[in-house]
């Protein structure tokens, strides 16, 4: 009975595997055939294929924000990718990170979601001290979305402003423009420490030809007006011209393969042991639908080196489990929500999956001695919420909550989260969801990122809908009563998957369970390039 329930378990995440990567391969096509075929007729690659034509040969490229932009925008005929595939890879030996325009897409223009990416991919590269890869072809801001890309703090602006801060904190910045460079974002290769341009496709001005007949009446070619030899031998704006692209990414190789090395922060790296449990059973852990309890140790022990794992306070605070661990050779923290009904030590049940006063209090403690030790932190998030109710208000809940919030937020080690399952309330705060600032955070095809869960949150929502029209004088029959719970809950839900939550860049990816200790390894060793680690202070907090 139990091999059955396991090969049901199984065969449910990888149906939702399948599922994943069948919106991966239509994301990957970008704008379509038709223009792919318009980007080869002029001699161009496509933005993968620049990717992989410049990264080393068998490299890990570790791609940031594929679901950018999912299922939004389709009034505009969608934003694949948000315009722009991007992510950390591997150039000349050296992690960088490669931020390529998607000319596929509405001829490369920037949509809201497009500046986000753009910004969280520089972000990126500025905490962890990454080499910046810029391949340029774009068309600029997308017009009738202006007013949602052009003026604010965190729109498209920012990029240049972060050009200047990288800039001056000595992060290298190479630009390749490959085609159009226009208005404001012919600002970013110019602010890049060096310069590229292809010849007959790459220009950079402020305004295209069009533009300057319609200003003042000069008739000019976009080529002569800002191509590869206008700007190498006349203005002095780019550094070098090539006539093809596979020249022009060869240098950026060049360029990169003399680069220095950073200093290191030196977190602890052993020899790497593949884990002693099979790693394909990670896919059977989790029950179809995450309806039933499991043990977070089997995930656990699919990740790390020999399947290893030294827990702390293993009797105590059971509905988190903390501990030490090795993972591809680094060591690790790590804090995750235990799913199974645990037996405290005073002979009470707890819910799994649930924080309580003493799992959060042993898991403070727990982020407080990683950051005393430098051991990077790895979050494993199941989690349904902090544990409601007088016994636990008397209790302190609050406070406790507080005193792990406050610890997330002050960690100045690398936290790298993982949201496996449920991801709800206060609990994705306090395991260290997007707003508390992880290097890197990615999602499973099982994660669900809401206030609360979907059965909970539809009888809230219908009770106050239900309030709302009785005061009105409307009374419901059960049937439309039960007819607008279904409405309310299919409505909510569409909202907690993981693709909603990766197309607003709120997780930067969502991965194959397979992936995990990849994406692990690959973050921790992004993060060793920035030897500057704060002093860790928790501030005041009430014990």
């Amino acid at each position: 009975m139990i091999e059955i329930e396991k090969n049901m378990d199984e065969d449910w995440m990888k149906q939702l595997c399948a599922d994943m990567q069948q919106k991966l391969d239509k994301i990957k096509s970008g704008g379509g055939k038709k223009a792919i075929e318009r980007q080869k007729e002029k001699n161009k690659l496509t933005p993968r294929e620049r990717i992989a034509y410049l990264i080393d040969k068998d490299s890990v490229f570790t791609e940031i924000g594929t679901f950018a932009g999912f299922g939004m925008y389709e009034a505009e005929g969608g934003c694949p990718a948000g315009g722009t595939v991007g992510g950390i890879g591997y150039i000349s030996g050296r992690q960088c990170v490669i931020v390529a325009n998607d000319q596929t897409v509405k001829a490369g223009a920037w949509f809201p979601i497009t500046g986000k990416k753009n910004l969280r991919l520089q972000e990126i590269a500025m905490e962890n001290r990454l080499p910046v890869i810029y391949l340029v072809d774009s068309a600029g801001v997308y017009l009738p979305m202006q007013d949602e890309i052009f003026p604010d703090k965190e729109h498209f602006g920012r990029i240049f402003r972060n050009n200047a801060k990288m800039s001056a904190a000595g992060i290298t910045q190479i630009a390749a423009v490959m085609g159009a460079c226009v208005a404001g974002g012919a600002y970013l290769p110019i602010m890049s420490d060096e310069t590229l341009m292809v010849e007959n496709n790459g220009s950079i001005f402020l305004a295209g030809s069009y533009l300057v007949k319609a200003a003042i009446g000069e008739n000019i070619d976009n080529e002569t007006l800002g191509g590869a030899v206008t700007h190498t031998e006349i203005s002095g704006i780019a550094d070098y011209k090539f006539k093809t692209e596979q020249e022009c990414l060869d240098h950026v190789k060049k360029i990169i393969s003399k680069t220095g090395e950073n200093s290191t922060s030196n977190f602890n790296r052993v020899e790497a042991k593949i884990p002693k449990k099979n790693s394909e059973e990670i896919l059977q852990v989790i029950h179809k639908h995450n309806a039933k309890p499991y043990n977070i140790i089997d995930i656990i022990e699919c990740l790390t080196d020999n399947s290893e794992f030294d827990e702390f306070k293993k009797d105590y605070g059971k509905t988190i489990v903390c501990g030490y661990a090795r993972i591809d050779g680094w060591a690790v923290g790590i804090v995750a929500n235990q799913r199974l009904m645990v037996k405290t030590g005073k002979g009470e049940m707890q819910m799994g999956g649930v924080i309580y006063n003493d799992s959060a209090d042993k898991a403070a403690r727990f982020i407080m001695n990683c950051n005393q030790k430098k051991i990077p932190l790895i979050f494993l998030q199941d989690v349904t919420g902090f544990m409601v109710g007088s016994r636990s208000e008397h209790s302190g809940i609050i406070k406790d909550g507080a005193k792990l919030v406050n610890a997330v937020a002050n960690s100045v080690v690398p936290k790298i989260t993982i949201i496996i399952g449920n991801s709800f309330g206060a609990g994705n705060y306090a395991m260290c969801g997007k707003a508390y600032d992880p290097r890197f955070i990615y999602a499973w095809p099982s994660a669900k990122i809401a206030v609360m869960g979907g059965d909970q949150a539809a009888k809230t929502l219908l009770q106050i809908q239900t309030a709302s029209l009785k005061a009105e004088g409307k009374i419901l029959t059960a049937t439309e009563e039960n007819e607008l719970l279904h409405s309310i809950k299919s409505r909510y839900e569409k909202q907690t998957t993981p693709y909603y939550a990766a197309s607003r860049l709120w997780v930067d990816n969502i991965i194959h369970p397979l992936q995990t200790r990849s994406v692990i390894s690959e973050g921790i060793k992004a993060a060793n390039n920035n030897a500057v680690i704060e002093e860790f202070k928790t501030g005041v907090f009430q014990v």
